[in-house]
């Protein structure tokens, strides 16, 4: 910013408010130009996060917002016999008087009394194939090291015509309560290409969301509320926050 070239206009510059820092950046169109040394970190400029619990202490976390937009877009297949991870709200959510038979997966029957099958998808040998009518998978796929035993289980277990209805995490800190537990993060590329090893290419969708100030405020720990419904829609391809994966097994 060439106008402001001596120490007393940086000063000043350093004491205007962000929404006026903002503006001006914005009239100068030099927002992506700004200047090393001439960035106001504000509230940011911490070595630890404002929250380490993926927003929830803060309100609903960011990452949902894409993840309930997902669903609530493909809730026409959200329908018949439904199979869902940790416990059955998706499915009541966007389901609704669509759904005939609602189960929940989980490793141990104690992580929810409504538990219906307990399992590790890597290795479920007991559940029986041509099942479910439609899977609701949401961000539990990063949770399991072998990830191409659980697509396969996945898809051996869907019905012939069934939707597999999946989210996982791009860009994200790591769970704080199971962090040797957290192995993987994920590309819309890798995401079709895995999927894409048991689905016919034209039965797989993927899409990502997210932009550098989502993907900021998810690592910092701040709430859906905080960000305005025009920053959260706004994409940038090359800041995935959040994968979704749509997949749909041949008749």
């Amino acid at each position: 910013m060439t106008i402001l070239n001596n120490k007393l206009t940086k000063f000043i510059w350093h004491i205007l408010p962000d929404p006026l820092r903002y503006y001006i950046n914005l009239k100068l169109r030099c927002d992506r130009s700004i200047p090393p040394g001439w960035v106001g970190f504000g509230d940011l400029r911490r070595l630890t996060p404002l929250g380490t619990n993926f927003g929830h202490d803060r309100g609903k976390p960011i990452d949902r917002f894409y993840i309930e937009n997902f669903l609530a877009s493909n809730s026409s297949d959200i329908k018949g016999r439904v199979l869902e991870f940790a416990n059955d709200t998706y499915t009541q959510t966007y389901g609704k008087d669509k759904v005939t038979n609602s189960d929940v997966l989980n490793l141990t029957k104690e992580e929810n009394p409504a538990t219906t099958i307990v399992a590790d998808i890597s290795s479920a040998p007991h559940i029986p194939s041509n099942q479910f009518d439609c899977i609701i998978c949401t961000q539990t796929l990063q949770y399991i090291y072998d990830v191409n035993e659980a697509i396969s289980t996945l898809y051996r277990i869907l019905k012939p015509g069934g939707v597999l209805l999946v989210t996982v995490p791009a860009i994200s800190q790591l769970d704080i309560l199971y962090p040797d537990q957290f192995f993987w993060k994920f590309s819309s590329a890798s995401a079709g290409l895995l999927f894409g090893e048991y689905f016919p290419d034209d039965k797989v969708e993927i899409c990502r969301y997210g932009n550098i100030l989502t993907a900021i405020g998810f690592l910092q720990g701040l709430a859906l509320h905080e960000l305005t419904e025009k920053e959260l829609n706004y994409q940038d391809d090359i800041y995935e926050l959040i994968i979704t994966i749509k997949a749909t097994k041949n008749l």
